[in-house]
């Protein structure tokens, strides 16, 4: 178990890097934005409210995520987060800077950090398999994010290579371009596919599996119909 409070909220982490699940103590008065169907447990004083960030047009087009707000009334209030990917969990605490995060590993933030989707462009979208859309998190407070398998922290000093199916999250810092890795021929037969390439200084967290060689890996156990 890991108990940390680094200038926001109280909070530990167990069963990392597994299946991480965060437990965050909100003071009275404070609130806290979570994914969607992330909390697990709460206090009884606990009032949730849930938004839509980006509004309905943006929510057609996929642009837009769902947040629900935790507020703690009349006293201080615990909650837990379990997030939907078997996986680990990690904390950052901004000062005042922006982290990028692959669309589905937003778990929990201070009311103070803005969240929202952000269009990373047709040609990084389509070319790199990954969502056309990343989750912009910045200002000061506290995030929370997954991944699938463990998550890596990675300093960047010049330039560094990624596979687009393992990165988790990138400071505002790196600038980044979608490229493959070899020539067409390495595209379809090498199982290898499309890499991020980042350069600047700063960090980005990778995750130690992905999921869409696992869902190749695990498709031809599926039961089938006669």
């Amino acid at each position: 178990m890991e108990n940390e409070n680094v200038g926001g909220f109280a909070f530990s982490m167990e069963c990392k890097p597994d299946y991480g699940f965060v437990t965050v103590h909100i003071p009275n008065g404070k609130k806290l934005k979570v994914e969607a169907a992330a909390m697990a447990t709460m206090d009884t004083n606990i009032e949730m409210k849930s938004k839509l960030k980006g509004g309905l047009s943006r929510f057609l087009s996929g642009e837009s995520l769902f947040i629900n707000e935790f507020s703690a009334k009349n006293g201080n209030a615990t909650i837990q987060l379990a997030p939907a990917c078997p996986g680990d969990v990690a904390h950052v605490y901004l000062n005042n800077e922006t982290i990028f995060l692959q669309n589905t590993a937003f778990l929990a933030s201070d009311d103070s950090v803005a969240v929202e989707s952000k269009f990373q462009g047709l040609t990084k979208g389509f070319f790199s398999g990954e969502s056309f859309f990343l989750i912009k998190c910045s200002g000061k407070g506290d995030l929370w994010f997954n991944s699938f398998g463990g998550i890596i922290p990675i300093d960047v000093e010049e330039g560094y290579v990624v596979d687009t199916g393992h990165i988790v999250a990138f400071t505002e810092t790196l600038t980044y371009e979608i490229t493959r890795i070899g020539g067409y021929k390495s595209l379809f037969f090498s199982g290898e596919g499309l890499v991020c390439r980042f350069s600047g200084k700063g960090k980005v967290w990778i995750q130690t599996r992905k999921i869409s060689p696992f869902i190749s890996w695990v498709n031809p156990f599926r039961p089938t119909k006669s």
